[in-house]
C-alpha cells in the first residue's frame, strides 16, 4: 500500500535528518556474513514429519514445517546457548552449549529434552525460552503438531516435564508460542498460535477435510490459546474470557507495547487471511482492532519487530509469499502510527516487497551503524528443479472452497518443487534511499528451505550473528563480522517486581541524533526466539547520553552514560 503523498514526505523529511540515514551502500554494507556452522560445531539437521498415508499426496505441503531454532543462556554462565526441534518421529530435537571458546557442544539428551518426537505425542515445531517461575533460570516450553510440553530448568543442566501439573497438557496443532506478561503481575503468561484444528490428529486422520476454507480470509484453522500464570507452577486457560482465540491459521505471534499505553499487546501473522493486533485493556481483556491491517489479506508467515527507521516506535514486518506468473503478496513493512492515528501504515515497496516464498526474518543491525537491517529466510520446498508445483497450486487456488478444504482433492506432489531454491535476503537499511538487497555481497548464499532465523551476538564480541533452521536440510550458522570499528552497546535486563527474564521490557536508547527502541521479547520471526539481550550499533558515537527502560511492571528507569562497546547488566529497582 503506497503512502499518501504528504505521510511519505514527512516520513522522508524525518528519516533524512535522523540517524536512519546509513553510510552504508549495496556496494561497501559494512559487514559480511561467514558460514561458520562447522567451525562452530553445529551440526543439526532437520528431518520433517510423516503424516496419514491419506494425505500422502500433499504430505511435502503439510509436513513442510518443524524447524525452528530458539537462543538462551540456559545455565547461566553469560553465553548464548542454541535449542533445534526436529520433526520425525523418533528423531532428537538438539541442544548446544556453548563453551565460551567459540564451539558448542550437544547435551539434549543429558539434558532431558531430547526425546520429543514420540508417537502419539506428535512432532515438534519449536519452541520458547521463559523464567516461568522466577528462580533465575530459563524454563522451555515446546510446541507440536500435538501437545505441549513445559520443561523447569532444575539446575542449568537438567530439566523436569512439569506439563500434566502446570495444566497445560493439551493437544494443539501449533506453529507458534511467544511469553508475555499481560496483566503485569510479574508472572510470565503463554500465549499459542494454532494452524490445523484441535480435533486433528495427522497422523491419524478420521477426515481429510483438514485444509483452508478460503485462500484468502479462511477462519477454520486451529484456535490460539492464552494461559494465564497462577504461580505455584500452575496456569490457566482463559482464551475465551480475554478474547484471543483467533481462528484464522497463525503462523506467528509476537508482543510489545504497539499503542504506547504501558501494556503488552499481540500481533499475529495469519496464513491465507489478514493480520490481526489484539489490544491490552489493562490486563482486563483484548480487544480486536482493524489498526489498517484488515485491507490486505495475504500468506503472513512471520512477525520481526524493530525500530525499522529509528523513530522510537516499535514497527513488525510480516513475511508473505510471491512468485512471478502466478503470485504477488508483497512483505509488509508495518509503520506504526498507532499513537497518533491507531493504525500501522504497509510502506514496503520494491526489493524489500518481493522475497520469493518468505519464511522467518528479524531485524538486527549487523554493521552497528545504528540502522537496522533485514535478514530473510527464503524458500519452501525443494525438489526436483524441472517439475514445479505451481501450475497445480493455481488450479486448486481457483478451485471452489469444498474441494480445497480436502486435502484428498489436492493433485500430488511428488518430488515437485514449490518455490525451492531460493536464496534469502538480507536488506541493507538506506533509510529515505530505501532498502537494497545486499546477501550474495555478504555471504549469505545458500539454498536451502530456510524457515526460522534467530539472532544472537554467539561469541559476545559486539556483533550479531544469524542462526537459520532450514526444512529438513542443515542448520546454518552466519558469523557476522563489522568491517568498521563503529561502537556498540547490548543490554542484559533482569527483572524484579517484573518477571525475571524481563520479557516484555521496552528501551529507548538516546546517543546525540540517534534514537533506537527495543523491545526484551518472549519469541518472534516465525518459529524463532532471538538472544534476549538487546544490541544497539551506535556507528561513530562515542558515548550514550541516556537508556530509558519501561519495564513490564510498569515501572520507568532511566541509566545515564553506560559504558560502551560492552554488556551493561541493568536491574529493575525493588521499589
Amino acid at each position: 500500500m503506497a503512502l499518501p503523498f504528504h505521510a511519505a514526505i514527512l516520513l522522508a523529511m524525518r528519516l533524512d535528518r535522523g540517524p536512519g540515514r546509513s553510510a552504508a551502500d549495496a556496494a561497501h554494507p559494512g559487514f559480511v556474513l561467514r558460514d561458520e556452522t562447522k567451525a562452530v560445531g553445529i551440526d543439526f539437521v532437520h528431518r520433517r514429519a510423516t503424516f496419514d498415508a491419506k494425505i500422502a499426496n500433499i504430505e511435502p505441503h503439510v509436513a513442510a514445517v518443524g524447524a525452528s531454532v530458539s537462543v538462551t543462556d540456559f545455565d547461566g554462565d553469560g553465553w548464548p546457548d542454541l535449542y533445534f526441534t526436529n520433526s520425525a518421529t523418533g528423531a532428537p530435537n538438539a541442544l548446544y552449549h556453548n563453551r565460551g571458546d567459540g564451539t558448542f557442544e550437544e547435551v539434549a539428551a543429558s539434558a532431558g529434552v531430547a526425546d520429543l518426537n514420540r508417537a502419539g505425542e506428535g512432532a515438534s515445531m519449536g519452541a520458547v525460552w521463559g523464567d516461568v517461575d522466577n528462580d533465575g533460570r530459563e524454563d522451555l516450553l515446546v510446541y507440536r503438531y500435538g501437545y505441549l510440553s513445559l520443561f523447569r530448568n532444575v539446575d542449568g543442566r537438567h530439566f523436569e516435564d512439569v506439563t500434566e501439573r502446570a495444566g497445560l497438557h493439551r493437544w494443539i496443532n501449533s506453529n507458534g508460542a511467544i511469553w508475555l506478561d499481560y496483566d503485569r503481575d510479574g508472572l510470565l503468561d503463554l500465549y499459542v498460535t494454532a494452524y490445523f484444528r484441535g480435533d486433528i490428529d495427522l497422523s491419524h486422520l478420521a477426515t481429510t477435510r483438514i485444509m483452508h476454507n478460503s485462500f484468502e480470509y479462511a477462519t477454520n484453522g486451529g484456535k490460539n490459546l492464552l494461559f494465564h500464570n497462577l504461580g505455584g507452577g500452575k496456569f490457566e486457560d482463559v482464551t475465551d474470557r480475554m478474547g484471543v482465540g483467533s481462528t484464522r491459521w497463525t503462523l506467528a505471534a509476537a508482543s510489545a507495547d504497539f499503542n504506547g499505553d504501558g501494556w503488552p499487546d499481540i500481533y499475529l501473522a495469519n496464513d491465507y487471511g489478514p493480520e490481526e493486533l489484539y489490544l491490552n485493556d489493562r490486563g482486563r481483556g483484548f480487544t480486536l482492532a482493524k489498526a489498517g491491517l484488515d485491507a490486505e489479506s495475504k500468506s503472513g508467515m512471520a512477525v520481526a519487530l524493530g525500530d525499522a527507521f529509528n523513530r522510537g516506535r516499535i514497527d513488525a514486518f510480516v513475511t508473505n509469499i510471491s512468485e512471478r506468473g502466478y503470485i504477488f503478496q508483497n512483505n509488509n513493512l508495518r509503520v506504526n502510527e498507532m499513537a497518533r492515528g491507531g493504525r500501522f501504515r504497509n510502506v514496503a515497496e520494491g526489493a524489500l516487497a518481493d522475497a520469493g516464498w518468505a519464511w522467518g526474518a528479524q531485524f538486527g543491525d549487523f554493521n552497528n551503524d545504528g540502522a537496522n537491517e533485514l535478514f530473510v529466510a527464503n524458500g519452501f520446498i525443494s525438489a526436483d528443479r524441472d517439475r514445479s508445483y505451481w501450475y497445480a497450486m493455481s488450479k486448486i487456488a481457483g478451485a471452489n472452497s469444498r474441494l480445497f478444504e480436502d486435502a484428498a482433492t489436492w493433485p500430488a506432489f511428488g518430488n515437485a518443487s514449490l518455490s525451492g531454491y531460493e536464496p534469502s535476503r538480507v536488506y541493507l537499511n538506506r533509510g529515505v534511499a530505501g532498502w537494497v538487497d545486499v546477501a550474495g555481497k555478504v555471504g549469505a548464499t545458500d539454498l536451502y528451505d530456510g524457515r526460522a532465523v534467530a539472532l544472537a551476538d554467539l561469541a559476545n564480541r559486539g556483533a550479531v550473528d544469524v542462526i537459520v533452521a532450514n526444512q529438513n536440510q542443515p542448520a546454518v550458522v552466519y558469523r557476522d563480522i563489522p568491517d568498521s570499528a563503529n561502537h556498540w552497546i547490548a543490554l542484559k535486563l533482569v527483572g524484579t517486581r517484573s518477571n525475571r527474564s524481563a520479557i516484555g521490557a521496552e528501551v529507548v536508547l538516546q546517543s546525540g541524533d540517534l534514537v533506537q527502541r527495543r523491545v526484551v521479547d518472549g519469541g518472534s520471526g516465525f518459529a524463532s526466539q532471538n538472544d534476549r539481550r538487546l544490541h544497539f550499533g551506535l556507528g561513530t558515537r562515542e558515548w550514550v547520553d541516556r537508556v530509558v527502560i519501561q519495564w513490564p511492571s510498569g515501572a520507568r528507569q532511566i541509566v545515564s552514560r553506560p559504558a560502551i562497546d560492552r554488556f551493561v547488566t541493568i536491574t529493575e529497582p525493588e521499589r
